[in-house]
């Protein structure tokens, strides 16, 4: 909900503190009365707020809550469920203006402008729609900069980083798990009725595991990053990064019904981010149809890329599948990763043989540099025989790379991909 730049709607001027000003009104103008109707065609949370249930009555609720300045309105003493949601997982009642928050925080408009777009939250001009725990916020990232922990802007790329990913999840609560467990339970019940309670008993559990999750997922990010060999690397990290495309998606999604490819994109991203986290990578995102992971070890890459062709190849649901891993120097920001290494992988990934696995020559390097995979076929026949011969141990890898040909890569020249197989 980003508040409005001028303070109180109109004819507001800075004052030389940074704090707006609001101008006198003229002889004409009259000051607003808070309980008025506000004939703005705009929904202040519509536009950013969690899907809105399929519900019509909730649905209406929730329009007619978004616009707390209609009190005429004779359906708000009817249906005041989507108050008593908001009141419930806000933990607190409608107080404040934006400017009213701003100046209750401590913080100028302009820079609490700046925090609430940030978090993904739409313009509401002045309308009394903030809360307590609204104003702690904005106090939070304001002290943060203050005592000098964070500049303003890593402040508000904190707030922009935890806006998006929050929002995101709150989306799939509420189209997936939430509408779910709201069906009627008896025959003449709404999903209004079942919603509050069902609320009140899952918010409290789901923000302790939500906690419980980051901070684990916050101590893993830590430690990969203080175990990096200087400053630098910190930002700029020697990373194997991976693309996983399913074939022909173009064509199923005129073949399919779009529940199915729902399903299909589901079980698709599930399994990939299953497979992911138990071999020690990392899910960067997903993209319907293609997922993004890294892992820090070229091995680890290499033994995922070939767990994901492998597990699709077995399942006759899936669409064939494609891999390409690039390693290399990586820039990672909020989350995301950016580079020449990034884009190769992708771009081998685009030029993969169905159900098989490209990587570059960097990466075909460092597996040979860690003994994953022999240099050669040749070169790991003459080992294996000179063990033969000397009654010891031959040899043994993981992987097997078999050169490509050359060829241009669009923005990229020319690259030599190899072949990633399992041996044995």
């Amino acid at each position: 909900m980003t508040v409005d730049d001028t303070g109180s709607g109109q004819g507001a001027h800075p004052a030389p503190d940074g704090e707006p000003r609001a101008a006198a009104p003229s002889a004409s103008e009259e000051t607003p009365d808070p309980g008025a109707k506000d004939d703005k065609p705009d929904d202040p949370y519509r536009s950013a707020g969690p899907h809105q249930p399929k519900d019509p009555g909730l649905t209406a609720a929730l329009d007619r809550t978004a616009n707390p300045g209609k009190p005429d309105d004779p359906d708000d003493e009817k249906d005041p469920l989507a108050l008593r949601l908001e009141q419930l997982i806000l933990g607190a009642d409608r107080r404040y203006t934006p400017f009213q928050a701003a100046r209750s925080a401590g913080v100028s408009m302009e820079l609490a402008s700046r925090f609430w777009r940030a978090m993904g939250f739409p313009d509401i001009g002045q309308a009394k729609a903030l809360t307590e725990a609204d104003v702690l916020a904005l106090r939070r990232l304001a002290g943060l900069v203050e005592a000098g922990l964070l500049s303003e802007a890593m402040a508000v790329q904190v707030a922009r980083s935890t806006g998006q990913t929050t929002a995101r999840l709150a989306e799939w609560q509420i189209d997936s798990f939430l509408e779910g467990l709201t069906e009627p339970p008896e025959p003449g019940m709404t999903r209004t009725e079942v919603t509050y309670p069902l609320v009140e008993l899952l918010l409290p559990e789901l923000e302790e595991f939500l906690i419980y999750v980051w901070r684990r997922q916050l101590a893993a990010a830590t430690g990969r990053v203080v175990q990096a060999a200087d400053d630098e690397e910190m930002v700029d990290r020697r990373l194997a990064v991976g693309f996983a495309d399913l074939v022909g998606f173009t064509r199923l999604t005129r073949r399919m019904e779009e529940e199915e490819l729902g399903e299909l994109v589901e079980a698709f991203e599930t399994t990939a981010a299953d497979l992911v986290a138990a071999h020690g990578g990392r899910l960067i995102k997903t993209l319907g149809d293609e997922v993004l992971f890294a892992a820090d070890d070229a091995g680890i890459a290499a033994e995922i890329a070939l767990r994901l062709i492998e597990t699709m190849a077995n399942d006759e649901t899936m669409p064939e599948l494609r891999v390409g891993i690039a390693f290399g120097t990586v820039t990672t920001r909020m989350g995301d990763v950016f580079g020449t290494t990034v884009n190769l992988a992708s771009r081998l990934t685009s030029i993969a043989p169905r159900d098989a696995v490209l990587v570059d020559g960097a990466l075909a390097e460092e597996l040979t540099r860690t003994g994953d995979a022999p240099a050669s076929e040749t070169e790991a026949a003459a080992l294996a025989e000179r063990a033969g011969q000397d009654g010891g141990e031959p040899p043994s890898y993981r992987f097997a790379l078999q050169p490509m040909w050359q060829r241009p890569v669009r923005g990229l020249g020319i690259v030599e991909p190899w072949l990633l197989t399992r041996r044995g």
